[in-house]
């Protein structure tokens, strides 16, 4: 099995900036590494990914052109870039990782793993 620790969440003002990392206990795992999000009351949405094989990145609306996903193989971690933090951006975030991205990236059910999330609060 693959374990995915997520971290730097925290609390931040509108307009303000978070790094999120997610590390993976080891490398030749799936090649779809994902951050998805949920909030009180809402559904588990689908923010970014990234195919750690040829590191084509896919985004939802909401968030294109403020988050920025990316990796380092070598250290088999993603980062989720956040910037320009808006309140509805407040959540729980969560990666994960499936076998192949695809345009059908933000569906739950092709993930086979998940971290236990980490916090972000924007007011």
């Amino acid at each position: 099995d693959v374990q995915l620790v997520e971290s730097g969440g925290g609390s931040v003002q509108t307009g303000g900036s978070l790094r999120l990392s997610c590390q993976a206990s080891r490398s030749g795992r799936g090649s779809c590494m994902a951050w998805f999000r949920q909030s009180s009351g809402k559904e588990r949405e689908g923010v970014a990914a990234t195919d750690i094989r040829d590191t084509r990145t896919y985004y939802a609306d909401s968030v294109k052109g403020r988050f920025t996903i990316s990796q380092d193989n070598s250290k088999n971690t993603v980062y989720l870039q956040m910037d320009d933090l808006e309140p509805e951006d407040a959540a729980m975030y969560y990666c994960a990782e499936a076998a192949l991205c695809g345009d059908n990236w933000y569906l739950r059910v092709k993930y086979n793993y998940w971290g236990q999330g980490t916090q972000v609060t924007v007011s």
